[in-house]
């Protein structure tokens, strides 16, 4: 690294404020340790060495990965205790079972019986037993068994124990995202209550269920009754985003991630300023959309990670932003020149980071930059 602080950096880049991280993740620790619960953190937001060994208990985990190359990366530094939370399917057995032989516990999800009978057979063939969580859909929002279809549950679990090992069941509440307010103790305890029930239909038909695993950000911060879950999985809890704001689950202020940008242009009749970060830099995720608050691409701050009021990246191309007043607010375009830099706060930090290679590291208004820490990605 030869860039010592932001305005010596080439843009468009990633910035990381390692206060406001370490603030967040010492935040959601906090709580579930005073609700006795267990953070298993997905890694999938961070994809990076440095930030995982932040955020974990301890070097070797837990963690959770959504991809077989995060596991692939994080066993490679010592992590032993992973769960694979994307469902699996035949071919991608082997490498588990690589990563297995190499002493890593990694546990996959399934939620059917042709999955686990592949997770079994592949168990016998090898002479390894594969764990595996069954996947309950707590809320319509995507994948799993609904907690109360009794056979389906017995069925996956018996046909696992054919070779295989149960190890618990998983749910996440995805449709968090979309709750507000008094909604979301709702949707944390609906996502409590799915496990547990699952849970105890697979105990009465004899079959052990040691796991009961859930996990989304925003009901990991608002669940107020855990009992009977045994661990809890969330990731963007460690840098957050606007869209996390917009749910209520944190402020502005604890957004972690912002992309470091610079002006390259004006289109004064338009009140537009252009900037070097396009889509290609900030994602096309536009998740603030359907919020009471349209954000754009993001909000923009000063070089310091202060906001300026009321501006926003409110259109973008592959490689140019288009920043200007929110409509409706009333603000007031910010005089800023050719080569002046800015940072945006993006709407959602998992796909924001997956545009970068590196996290450039700096805390709080300080422009220094401390650290530039590797981080990866695809999926093989």
């Amino acid at each position: 690294m030869t860039a010592t602080t932001l305005k010596d950096l080439p843009t468009p880049c990633l910035v990381l404020d390692a206060d406001r991280m370490e603030c967040n993740i010492a935040r959601l620790r906090q709580r579930l340790d005073g609700m006795g619960v267990a953070l298993r953190p997905h890694l999938k937001t961070a994809k990076s060495v440095e930030v995982a060994r932040r955020v974990m208990s301890s070097s070797a985990g837990p963690a959770t990965v959504s991809t077989l190359k995060e596991a692939e990366q994080f066993v490679a530094t010592g992590v032993r205790d992973i769960i694979y939370a994307v469902g699996i399917v035949p071919t991608k057995l082997p490498q588990v079972l690589a990563l297995r032989a190499k002493g890593a516990d990694v546990a996959v999800v399934l939620d059917t019986v042709e999955q686990a009978q592949a997770v079994a057979r592949a168990s016998r063939e090898t002479g390894a037993r594969i764990p595996a969580l069954i996947e309950i859909d707590c809320d319509g929002h995507r994948s799993g068994v609904r907690p109360n279809d009794r056979q389906r549950l017995i069925d996956i679990g018996r046909a696992l124990a054919d070779g295989a090992e149960l190890r618990g069941v998983l749910t996440h509440a995805g449709g968090s995202y979309a709750a507000r307010g008094a909604a979301l103790q709702q949707c944390a305890e609906d996502e409590r209550r799915s496990v547990v029930d699952a849970a105890a239909i697979l105990h009465e038909a004899g079959l052990a269920c040691p796991v009961r695993s859930v996990g989304s950000t925003p009901t990991a911060h608002n669940a107020a009754d855990l009992t009977g879950v045994t661990e809890v999985r969330a990731g963007v809890f460690v840098f957050f985003d606007l869209v996390m704001a917009g749910v209520g689950v944190c402020s502005v202020d604890d957004i972690a991630l912002s992309v470091l940008a610079t002006v390259i242009g004006h289109q004064r009749e338009k009140g537009w300023i252009l900037t070097d970060a396009g889509w290609m830099a900030m994602s096309q995720d536009r998740g603030t959309r359907k919020q009471e608050i349209d954000r754009g691409y993001g909000i923009v701050c000063d070089i310091a990670g202060q906001p300026h009021a009321d501006l926003i990246v409110a259109d973008a191309n592959q490689e140019h932003g288009i920043i200007t007043v929110r409509p409706g607010s009333g603000g007031v375009l910010p005089n800023l020149a050719i080569g002046d830099r800015v940072r945006v706060l993006p709407n959602h930090a998992c796909a924001t980071a997956a545009q970068h290679g590196h996290y450039h590291v700096v805390r709080g208004s300080s422009s220094r930059v401390e650290a530039q820490w590797p981080r990866f990605g695809g999926w093989q």
